[in-house]
């Protein structure tokens, strides 16, 4: 199967979901995790429909996204200081920001680029140690703190469940939405307003975060490989 066939088949189930559950399938944005593929299967997914295509290396963003100028391109790895004028260069959003001195140069980077950076800001609900990110009780701060930046917009968050444990995999998806609405609540209302996003959800949970309240899935495998089993 073909990632244009992937592709497609992926949509409907995420449009299917969101129905199920009432929400309106416009309401989730696929991402498509492109990562481990090259142009060839992004022009496929592209011809499908994708727009919105997700990288963790500065190196595949920078060689993927000129390519594709009409996609939007997602920046979810780790965040390295040294190549931030390379993420923020070609990323539409920044997944995966939980440190304020890197979002203190991206704010730098993209002044000098004449664009405002949208970023979500990373959270370790599950407290795992294999994971990145803030903890519930650092993200409020840390939200306020990149909201004041002139040239960064703070979207929402993101945070990556446990896996292979659909039960811990809900509760992350419960926990970040709480923590989402809370730290809205706190925000004055020009940055309410723009905090609306939930990035979490991968090949193996999306439906569960979509019924939690994600806005934004992140998918790879289930579109870009071949040996994908549902």
């Amino acid at each position: 199967m073909e990632a244009n066939t992937r592709y497609r088949l992926v949509a409907d189930e995420v449009a299917a979901a969101c129905e199920a559950c009432g929400r309106a399938p416009e309401a989730v944005r696929l991402v498509a995790v492109s990562k481990t593929v090259g142009p060839e299967a992004v022009a496929a997914a592209y011809e499908a429909g994708a727009r919105d295509f997700g990288e963790n290396r500065p190196d595949s963003l920078v060689a993927k996204a000129p390519a594709f100028p009409e996609a939007r391109w997602h920046f979810i790895g780790n965040i390295q200081s040294r190549r931030i004028p390379d993420i923020v260069a070609h990323a539409h959003l920044i997944h995966s920001l939980y440190q304020q001195r890197h979002a203190e140069k991206i704010d730098r980077v993209a002044a000098e680029l004449g664009k405002v950076q949208d970023v979500l800001v990373e959270v370790n609900v599950s407290g795992e140690a294999s994971k990145s990110g803030a903890t519930p009780d650092e993200a409020p701060a840390l939200v306020a703190a990149c909201a004041a930046l002139p040239h960064v917009r703070v979207r929402g968050l993101m945070t990556m469940a446990p896996q292979g444990d659909p039960a811990a995999a809900t509760d992350a998806f419960r926990g970040l939405a709480a923590l989402a609405e809370a730290i809205r609540a706190q925000l004055p209302p020009d940055k309410a307003a723009a905090f609306t996003e939930l990035s979490m959800g991968m090949s193996d949970d999306w439906p569960a975060a979509i019924a939690c309240g994600a806005t934004i899935v992140r998918v790879g495998r289930a579109i870009f490989s071949d040996s994908y089993q549902e």
